[in-house]
């Protein structure tokens, strides 16, 4: 039996506040997430339980119970108060997926401060654009990317902290300071910020289509969302051993690879490593994972592998597995009930909606390749894309929206009003993706509304690609677009129109790609450039993105009217 038993008695007679009793949120007047991940657990009875087991790369294995959470993050708190972060002020986690990452989220979220995690894989450019977006004050990082932060550290004033948590000091310049976590005064006791239940907590950087990276600002009561969607999705029970294979730098990596396990009570495994097929199928097997959240991309790559290599491996203690980041394909589930004799079930989600709200449930019928239903407690429907009235006709597509109000729902876009506005129209949520709406009530996804390219499961705005090309010498305008894949579902496809005096050629491609290199992420790189004379734009000069697209994808051309005449 599931953890949520019966959906449609539990869709029709749900309310939030149930969770909250549940959780007892609010108890003593604590209403913040720190509490609720580490003290809470061990008040519980919870302390001496394993809380996180980390692998490295190398085969080195850690483990930490919920009584060193406390402490850890307990001892982080102290160190930044120690260091003069105040409440509400910024702090960067950019690090691999190493334990001071999920135990300084917790920490920073002790003492008051916003964490705003950010992807170790980030050139420099991307971190600078974001730190000074988010106006961050410390940067918690690692020797191996100190030398992205010390590169842009001078255009950041408001940056007053570099915190490496694996150097000595002697090797650190004026205000870089060494952190070793297991190594500092523990400290017991922390008087933990009683946080309001809307203050800021989490800082998530999602890519839009036009202009800087947006920050999405989540608020300490999106717990109650995390935490009651871990139980009934991810149906997380007490003696789960569960590996969320999302990296924190992204929302599910801090939604359900920190808070939704441990709230919940669990024991959650963690590999600091890049996938491998027979490392992963190793790693469940070592560890007996019982519940296993991974992505579409990933699932695919093991499917390329076939079903040979699973039966080396005893996976038998997988109890549930889900999917989240990209729509999971109806022969990604039917191959998973093959090689593991159960299904993958789809959850659909974002940055901004800060928890799981349409999504396929234990003991609810898969329809493979649908997104599932409505979590209990969200409105969900399709809106017509010019009236944003609820389209009533089934199987016609429209753009999937939400009514506010859910708990885990961002408060904000940081410093950016304007666009957040944007995204609420005639009382709805436009979440910015197309679906359609069966029969039985089953949402099945179409496709993004805009220009973000969804490579391997993560949203990368074409802006910081194309900004990134046009800083060359050599290049006058430039286009990114996602493209077909048959693994990562899009991979960027860059078009670019030269200056004059520059001529296309393998070197000079070479030269563009090396060049951007340094200031984009792997997920961000062009894997294919095509030059050409000139790029589609409309009369008002904006770049039809969605012309090259149609073009790369075989899809309809559409409506012309706008483009500009040669």
């Amino acid at each position: 039996m599931s953890n949520i038993g019966s959906y449609e008695e539990k869709y029709t007679s749900f309310h939030w506040k149930q969770a909250e009793d549940e959780l007892q949120y609010g108890k003593n007047g604590m209403y913040n997430i720190g509490y609720y991940c580490s003290d809470y657990l061990c008040e519980k009875g919870f302390g001496n339980k394993q809380a996180l087991i980390w692998e490295g790369f190398t085969g080195e294995v850690k483990n930490f119970t919920y009584d060193d959470l406390r402490i850890f993050s307990n001892t982080i708190a102290k160190f930044l108060q120690d260091n003069e972060v105040n409440v509400g002020d910024r702090v960067c986690l950019f690090m691999d997926k190493i334990p001071e990452l999920y135990i300084g989220f917790i920490g920073i979220l002790k003492m008051g401060g916003i964490a705003q995690p950010l992807f170790s894989a980030f050139g420099e450019e991307a971190l600078f654009t974001r730190l000074d977006d988010a106006k961050t004050k410390v940067i918690i990082t690692q020797k191996k990317h100190l030398g992205k932060v010390r590169r842009i550290k001078d255009k950041l004033p408001g940056l007053t902290k570099i915190i490496v948590v694996d150097a000595d000091q002697s090797s650190l310049q004026t205000n870089e300071i060494h952190f070793w976590m297991e190594k500092t005064e523990q400290v017991d006791n922390f008087d933990i910020v009683k946080a309001d239940p809307e203050m800021p907590s989490v800082l998530h950087y999602t890519s839009g289509t036009t202009g800087k990276p947006k920050g999405a600002q989540h608020v300490h009561a999106s717990i109650i969302a995390q935490y009651i969607t871990s139980k009934w999705v991810l149906d997380l029970r007490l003696d789960d051993v569960y590996w969320c294979t999302a990296d924190p730098g992204w929302v599910t990596g801090t939604s359900y690879g920190i808070i939704g396990p441990w709230v919940c009570g669990v024991t959650q495994v963690i590999l600091d490593a890049g996938f491998g097929t027979e490392k992963w199928y190793a790693f469940i097997q070592k560890n007996k994972v019982t519940m296993w959240y991974s992505a579409p991309t990933a699932i695919r790559m093991l499917m390329k592998e076939g079903l040979d290599v699973v039966k080396k491996y005893d996976l038998s203690s997988l109890r549930h597995l889900a999917s989240v980041g990209e729509p999971l394909n109806a022969e990604a589930v039917i191959w998973s009930e093959k090689a593991f004799g159960r299904p993958f079930y789809d959850t659909y989600w974002q940055t901004e909606t800060g928890a799981i709200v349409i999504t396929n449930f234990p003991g609810l019928k898969i329809k493979p390749g649908s997104m599932g239903k409505p979590f209990p407690g969200i409105t969900a429907t399709v809106l017509n894309p010019k009236t944003f009235e609820p389209i009533t006709t089934a199987g016609t597509v429209g753009l999937i929206a939400l009514k506010p109000g859910w708990p885990s729902m961002m408060r904000a876009y940081w410093d950016n009003k304007e666009t957040y506005d944007s995204k609420f129209k005639n009382g709805w949520y436009v979440c910015g993706d197309r679906s359609s709406i069966d029969d039985d009530g089953y949402f099945w996804f179409v496709g993004r509304d805009d220009d973000v390219i969804n490579t391997a499961g993560h949203l990368v705005g074409p802006f910081e690609i194309e900004s990134a090309l046009i800083e060359h010498e050599a290049v006058a305008e430039a286009a990114a677009i996602g493209k077909p894949d048959p693994v990562n579902m899009e991979v960027v496809k860059a078009f670019i129109a030269l200056k004059p005096g520059f001529e296309k050629n393998d070197d000079l491609e070479l030269g563009i790609i090396n060049f951007i290199r340094k200031r984009l992420s792997p997920l961000a790189m062009p894997q294919e450039v095509e030059f050409v004379p000139s790029l589609p734009k409309t009369r008002s000069g904006k770049i039809m993105r969605r012309l090259l697209r149609a073009q790369e994808w075989g899809e309809e051309i559409g409506d012309i009217s706008t483009l500009e005449n040669d």
